[in-house]
């Protein structure tokens, strides 16, 4: 799973990252890379802080645009970039804020897909849980409610 949303997220990466002068080429893949460990660290906190209703939530009725889940994590990833590659402030926020959100749209649209078996909702979470539990009953109640 965690391969396919680095896949999602290069194949969305185009104008953001790859076309863009002001990410060097040399950091092209590990600013990919950061894009996917930082979606999915914010998903996972969301789970560890007991806001898992919130995410179902997220995942069910897409404001993608208005989220503050999204603004968490094109932060955090904007954040990433400044420290670690060294681009400019107002270039990292353009870079998250051209990838993060679409990458999000998809990865929605994705889990609402039943032939992506990768995606679906309640195999996402417990990729995110680790596998700890299964957490299919909890995510279709919440669903239903």
């Amino acid at each position: 799973m965690f391969e396919k949303l680095f896949l999602l997220i290069k194949n969305n990466a185009g104008p953001a990252v790859i076309n863009n002068p002001d990410v060097p080429q040399k950091f092209h893949d590990a600013v990919i890379n950061e894009a996917s460990s930082t979606i999915i660290e914010v998903l996972k906190s969301q789970i560890e802080t007991g806001k898992m209703k919130d995410l179902v939530s997220f995942f069910q009725f897409s404001g993608i645009y208005n989220n503050s889940l999204v603004k968490i994590m094109v932060n955090r990833f904007t954040n990433k970039l400044v420290k670690f590659y060294g681009i400019e402030a107002n270039t990292a926020l353009s870079v998250a804020n051209s990838l993060i959100p679409p990458v999000m749209q998809e990865l929605v649209k994705q889990s609402k897909n039943e032939r992506n078996k990768e995606f679906l909702l309640t195999n996402l979470l417990s990729k995110l849980n680790a596998n700890r539990a299964d957490l299919t009953m909890l995510v279709n109640i919440m669903m239903a409610a």
